[in-house]
């Protein structure tokens, strides 16, 4: 049951401030770099697979590991490098092979992977925290 809750708190929190982001930055941020290659709708099914997706892998290498053997600085931190390595994968990646992905735009996103992915691994320790005290 506490990973079950664990886990939805993760997705939710990720899926939230996710939303919050891209509302704010794709018309700032995205689409005068991207601009018609950015879709008008995103692939919804694509989305929610990351979105299912990528909450496990926090629990996996960033919660489980906090409590072990640290706190929640740890989950922060574990999540936060893992946010910095997978977005960085994506955005350099990009920006490789891509004529129009930019150093700023790879930049932001690897920053905003890494504060996004840190907090919703801290948010997810600190209630399995409390569940189980």
């Amino acid at each position: 049951m506490n990973l079950v809750f664990t886990y939805l708190t993760i997705a939710i929190t990720f899926v939230g401030l996710d939303m919050i982001w891209l509302r704010t930055m794709v018309e700032r941020l995205y689409r005068p770099v991207l601009g018609d290659m950015l879709r008008s709708e995103p692939n919804l099914a694509a989305a929610a697979v990351f979105y299912m997706a990528y909450p496990a892998g926090l629990i996996w290498f960033a919660v489980l590991p906090a409590q072990q053997d640290g706190g929640a600085l740890r989950a922060f931190a574990s999540g936060a490098l893992l946010g910095c390595f997978t977005y960085a994968t994506y955005d350099l990646t990009n920006q490789a092979t891509l004529r129009s992905w930019s150093t700023g735009l790879s930049v932001a996103d690897i920053c905003w992977g890494s504060v996004l992915a840190g907090v919703s691994a801290w948010t997810g320790f600190l209630v399995v925290q409390r569940m189980t005290s």
